[in-house]
Order: C-alpha cells, then structure tokens, then sequence
C-alpha cells in the first residue's frame, strides 16, 4: 500500500510540474508541450493535473481540460475505492 501511495504522489507531481512547465512557455513564449501530452499526463495523474490547472490557472478556460480533468479524477478516485475494497460489488 505504501509503494502505491508513492506512486500515486509521484505521477501526480509529475502531472503537477507538466501543467506549470507549459504555463511558464506560455509565459514566456516559448515552445509549448502539446495539449495531448497534458491530458495524457491527466490520465496518469488527474490530481496533479487539477492542481496545476487551478494553481498555474492554465487551460481553465478549455472545455476538454475543465470537463475532462475532474471526470479522470473521479475515475481514479473510484477505481482506487473499488480496489481496496471501499465500494462493494454486488
């Protein structure tokens, strides 16, 4: 349970620092990582992506990134419930 958590924290920074990264380019007009590579950083961690998105306020105005980011977190959220025995299946 302990190395789950670990990593579940750490593809969540990962996640995280993908959004702020592509914020600072922004920023600073530079080059830009493609949207793909930051919903698939979502789907990894969708956590991550949401506090990104809210701290750095990056893509909050796209509908694909505010629908999507917290419909993947619930996912995770209810998949990780599921597997440690928290939603019973009939």
């Amino acid at each position: 349970m302990e190395s789950l958590v670990i990593a579940l924290a750490t593809v969540n920074l990962v996640s995280m620092a993908g959004y702020g990264l592509d914020k600072y380019q922004a920023v600073k007009d530079r080059w830009r990582t493609k949207e793909s590579t930051l919903l698939l950083l979502a789907v990894i961690g969708p956590l991550g992506a949401l506090v990104g998105m809210l701290t750095f306020r990056h893509k909050i105005r796209k509908a694909k990134f505010y629908i999507t980011i917290p419909l993947l977190l619930t996912v995770q959220v209810l998949a990780l419930a599921w597997w440690m025995g928290l939603i019973p299946t009939g």
